[in-house]
């Protein structure tokens, strides 16, 4: 399998709009550019080391939701074929191939709408602490890695590149973007989350959570960003899962553990990242594509 790796992106014959964790975005007018590096932030700061193709994944499996869950929520996307980009991005059409989408602009909400299905992460913590996650009571004597007795929408704060995202309560989100939206986009996401993981738990992994970002063209509520990948969820094979314990995963929680094992402060810089915590990271976010859609990295 032939590697690539695109850590920051250079079109000077393009407007560049924003650099975020992960993607870099150029503006083209009417519509906007969006690129997927092999940037890897956790803990909400960006790693110095690039995963190898992590940036396809990432594109590959999102173009694949987003076309899939059509009938449930119109998104942001135009095309993924290069061949349909506007003629300025034609000389950088070897770094966009695979790893690009043109979209729609949107009004961005900003909220990342959180979803958990399974005890796990901060939510495990939490509950551990207070017997709730995020402020909603569960039952007593769950284990980590339980199941829920339903998904829960646990809603954070969208910030800046270097900033943590702070969780917040449904009250605050419709304090925030008002209740008549907040209220639409907590259906929306639990449902996007149901349909996700029905089709995951048929291929073999567990969808146990994920965040997703919705935006608004007009009054339009469109489904935006990425969808359902190792970065923005955790994957976790079916074949091997086992309550009470953390699992082995196809995302990034790998390199979060390995982070912790070095006791990082989780604050910049992030320390670099050994070759075969690399590597093995590039084989879980693979795995991910290849059960998912049955693709190889292009």
């Amino acid at each position: 399998m032939k590697q690539s790796v695109v850590y920051e992106t250079a079109m000077p014959a393009l407007k560049l709009a924003k650099r975020g964790k992960v993607r870099d975005m150029y503006d083209l007018g009417d519509t906007l550019l969006m690129i997927a590096t092999d940037r890897l932030s956790a803990f909400d700061v960006i790693m110095p080391d690039p995963i190898p193709d992590k940036g396809k994944v990432l594109t590959q499996i999102s173009l694949f939701w987003f076309d899939l869950l059509k009938p449930v929520i119109h998104n942001h996307v135009i095309s993924g074929n290069t061949g349909d980009y506007p003629s300025a991005c034609k000389p950088y059409r070897d770094i966009l191939r695979g790893r690009s989408m043109l979209v729609k602009k949107a009004e961005a909400i900003p909220v990342e709408c959180v979803v958990r299905g399974y005890l796990s992460g901060s939510g495990w913590k939490d509950y551990r602490e207070s017997g709730a996650v995020c402020g909603i009571a569960l039952p007593r004597g769950m284990k980590e890695s339980d199941r829920l007795p339903e998904p829960l929408f646990t809603p954070s704060t969208k910030e800046e590149v270097g900033v943590h995202d702070v969780n917040i309560d449904f009250k605050e989100t419709a304090r925030r973007i008002g209740l008549t939206l907040a209220e639409k986009i907590k259906a929306l996401s639990i449902e996007i989350y149901k349909k996700g993981a029905e089709l995951a738990d048929k291929k073999g992994i567990i969808i146990a959570d994920t965040k997703f970002e919705f935006g608004l063209i007009g009054n339009e509520i469109i489904l935006i960003d990425e969808v359902l990948t190792p970065d923005s969820s955790r994957f976790w094979p079916k074949s091997s899962y086992t309550p009470g314990i953390p699992q082995k995963s196809f995302d990034k929680q790998y390199v979060r553990d390995y982070l912790t094992s070095v006791c990082w402060n989780k604050k910049p810089p992030a320390p670099s990242l050994p070759e075969d915590v690399i590597e093995n990271t590039r084989q879980k976010y693979a795995q991910a594509l290849k059960h998912l859609t049955g693709m190889e990295i292009k």
